[in-house]
Order: C-alpha cells, then structure tokens, then sequence
C-alpha cells in the first residue's frame, strides 16, 4: 500500500514536471550588477562599437522640445540632421550584410521609388527611474516558465523582464513588455497599398491604451498576469465607423481576451481564435494577429533560437514622419516616402522562430531583429511553406523625450507576394500624436463600455 503510494507520488511529480515545462533561472547578482556599469539599466551595451559608428549611450534623450505639450503635434529633434548615406538598388550589394532581406527584397522590387536613407545614429532610448530600477529587479527575480501558451514571464513587473536575455523567448518578451507609458492614447488613419498603388482607407480610429504591467502604484506581488488593454473605436471609413474591438492580453496568453462590436449586428462578439495566423479585423484581414507591432502573442507554435547581436541598419528616431501634415505625403504608392524615414545601425538582437513539429501556422520561418537599447522589434521578415520570403513587418521608433521613451508608433506589413502594404497609426492628419494619459478606469476596457460607445 505504502509503495503504491509512493508509486503514485513518482507518476503525479512527473506529470507535472510535464504541463510546467522547464525554468529558466534568473541571472545572478553578480551579472545583475552590469546594469550598473557596462550595460545600460535597460540591459544594451552602454559602449559604442570599435569604429565609432555608434556612439555610447549617455542618458537618452529626456529633455523634451521647446514648446512641446502633451497631446499635441509631435516634433522632430533631429530636424537638421542630413543622410550620411541613401542605400538603394544600385548600391544594396555594398551594405546588405546590414541590411534585413526584406529591406533588400523591397529595393530590387521598387528601384525607382525606394531607398534607405542612414542618418547619424543617436541612441535616445531612455525610461523613467522606477522602470530602471525594476529592470534591475526582474534580472534576478524573474524566471521564463512553460505555460499553457507557451514561455511566460514569472516574476517580473514594472520594467523588461529579461534585461540580460539567454534565449529567443526571453528577448520576445522583452519587447512586448518594453515600456512606452503606462497610459496613453493615439489617433490615426490605417491603409492599404494594392499591387496597383491605390492608397485605400482601412480605419480612422482612436485607441486607448493601459499597461497594468507598468502601474506606478501597484505592488508587484498584486500583479495578476494581465500586461496590456487596449479599446479601438473606429469613426471611419463610413461603411466602418462605429465599429470597435477591446483586448486584454495576457502573460497566459490562453487567458486574454478579444471583443468586437459590429454596426450591422448592434451586438458585442468574443473572437474565439484572436490570435495566431488569424486575420485581423481592425485590419480588414490585412494583416493577421501575431503580426500586429511586429509580433505579439503566444509564443507556443514555435521553437525560439537567440541568433545574437548584430548591428544592422533599422528605422529609428522617426518623427520625420510626423512632419507632413497630410497622410498622402508619407503613405506613397507602394511603401512609406523615403524622404521622411529615418534609418540608423543600430546593434540588434536576432531572434529567429521556427515551427514545431505539429504546429501550423501560414509562415513557418520567421527572423526577428529588436533593438537592444528600447527592445522595440523594429523588423521582421517571414518565409512561407515554400520557403519564399513572402512577409515583411516593420515599426517605426520615435524619441518621446516626455516619457521618456523611444516609442514605437506608426507599424505595418508588406505582403511581398501579393504586392500589398498595409500600414497602420499614421498620425499626420491628427490633431494629437501620441498623448500621454491619466490611467483610465479599468471598465473603460470592458464590451459594455464598447458597446456603449461603438453605436451608430
């Protein structure tokens, strides 16, 4: 009977080993310290590299400009700044090892139209004090455990998770947990570029955005798992205006939530599938869930291989594409105007996924590159089942000395074998880019208070 028992102990513990999967140790005290010396408080090298083509970091940039008040019109600091070099199709081969293959792909596809202009790089990426400080924290508290959804934090709050990652999941994290604010809301058009280049209006909305993650007040202890809120209420075009969509993700991601409310049906729908591959419907099916912001949800689907670090030329510093006052300026016929996108080298982590055995998913290969200074995800390319590379994400990082931050604002997709672009949070013909908000009440983020202001 007591053998039995013991028997049954042994088969219990290795069934759970099982559902929990493997930890991922902290990192020692002792390695935590380097977020005190030779790395930044956000975990990227505070050195420049050996020729100088990136400077150290000292700071980032906190002062905001002149005149500047929240809400308002964003400017760019670097407005003097000139192109050190334009990179196209005519000299792509001299900087490709620089530059991502979908960059490539786009230049020898648009040879007329499409260019990457390289300024001065200037590592602006900072954050609040509280967010260095639990950064500091979550180095030696926080772990990466299996889930039901795959790899999720445990332990961390209130700054990036894994400021010294050891693995492709870690540093995924790390970018959907960067900071950004704790409260903010946007407002901005979305588009469709057909393979004719016709500039089609998707949606004219206004999101409102939480981070429970990043609640200044909140005891890391009470933090219950849900990281990001957001409410999306669509006014345009006519055929869509009054629709919206509310999200409450989660580190489970098994656990998050999505709602639409439909004009035409005047009732409030739970997506049972909102994520993944699946279309989008704030994109018109455009772009699919995963690739909203370069990627976003369960990691379960994929094996995660941590590439390194590698200096490449990625957008960055963007408020030149706040600078026209019409959408029609940036948002060009096949792509963004070169002439208001800022690229700058950068050393960025490469993160590749590779589908697991027995998964599906529409792109089985992707390859993922995140700034190491803001841990925004700046690009990432996507190969199909054939091997072709027929995917392209991309965002757009912006200095928020006011945050302060270097935020990611204005991002999209390049569907490479359809010819499409779609692109999303154009803010030129916005009052208001970017406000930094009160926290919202937390039934703000509820299908009842959508409901209640999605009718037409």
């Amino acid at each position: 009977m007591h053998a039995n028992r013991s028997v049954r102990r042994i088969v219990l513990a290795a069934g759970l080993s099982l559902v929990v999967g493997a930890v991922q140790a902290a990192v020692s005290a002792e390695e935590a310290n380097t977020l005190k010396s030779t790395l930044t408080p956000l975990g990227a090298e505070k050195a420049g590299n050996k020729d100088g083509t990136i400077p150290a970091w000292s700071g980032g940039l906190t002062t905001p400009e002149s005149g500047f008040a929240n809400g308002g019109r964003r400017p760019d600091p670097f407005a003097a700044d000139k192109p050190q070099v334009s990179i196209s199709a005519k000299n792509m081969a001299e900087y490709a090892a620089k530059l991502p293959e979908g960059v490539r792909l786009l230049m020898q596809r648009y040879p007329d139209s499409f260019r990457v202009d390289v300024y001065q790089t200037r590592r602006t990426a900072a954050a609040p004090q509280s967010v260095y400080e639990n950064t500091f924290r979550n180095a030696t508290r926080a772990k990466l455990v299996d889930g039901p959804a795959g790899p999720q934090p445990e332990g961390a709050f209130g700054g990036v998770p894994f400021p010294i990652p050891k693995s492709g999941a870690e540093v995924m994290w790390n970018s959907r947990l960067r900071w950004r604010g704790e409260s903010y809301q946007t407002q901005f058009n979305s588009y469709q570029l057909t393979p004719e280049g016709k500039r089609v209006l998707v949606t004219q909305a206004r999101n409102d955005n939480q981070m429970p993650y990043y609640a200044q007040d909140a005891a890391p202890e009470k933090f219950g798992g849900e990281y990001w809120l957001v409410r999306s209420l669509n006014s345009g075009p006519a055929i869509r205006a009054g629709e919206a969509i509310t999200g409450r993700s989660q580190l489970n991601e098994d656990a998050s939530q999505v709602w639409v409310y439909l004009t035409g049906q005047r009732r409030v729908r739970k997506l049972p599938n909102a994520c993944c591959d699946t279309p989008g419907a704030f994109a018109a099916g455009l772009v699919s869930f995963d690739e909203i912001e370069g990627f976003s949800g369960r990691l379960d689907r994929f094996d995660w291989k941590l590439v390194g670090k590698q200096e490449m030329i990625v957008p960055y510093n963007s408020n030149r594409t706040l600078v026209p006052t019409k959408d029609a300026e940036l948002v060009g016929a096949h792509h963004l105007n070169p002439d208001y996108v800022r690229w700058e080298l950068h050393r960025v982590w490469v993160v590749e996924a590779t589908l697991r055995e027995g998964q599906r998913h529409t792109s089985p290969k992707s390859r993922y590159y995140i700034d190491e200074d803001s841990w925004n995800l700046v690009w990432g390319d996507r190969w199909d089942a054939k091997g072709q590379l027929a995917r392209s994400q991309f965002n757009l990082p912006m200095a928020m000395p006011d945050v302060p931050a270097q935020v990611a604002v204005t991002w999209g997709a390049f569907d490479h074998v359809a010819g499409t672009m779609f692109v999303a949070l154009v803010m030129n013909e916005q009052g208001s880019q970017y406000k930094i908000q009160k926290r919202y009440p937390d039934v703000t983020f509820t299908p009842d208070a959508m409901a209640g202001e999605g009718v037409r």
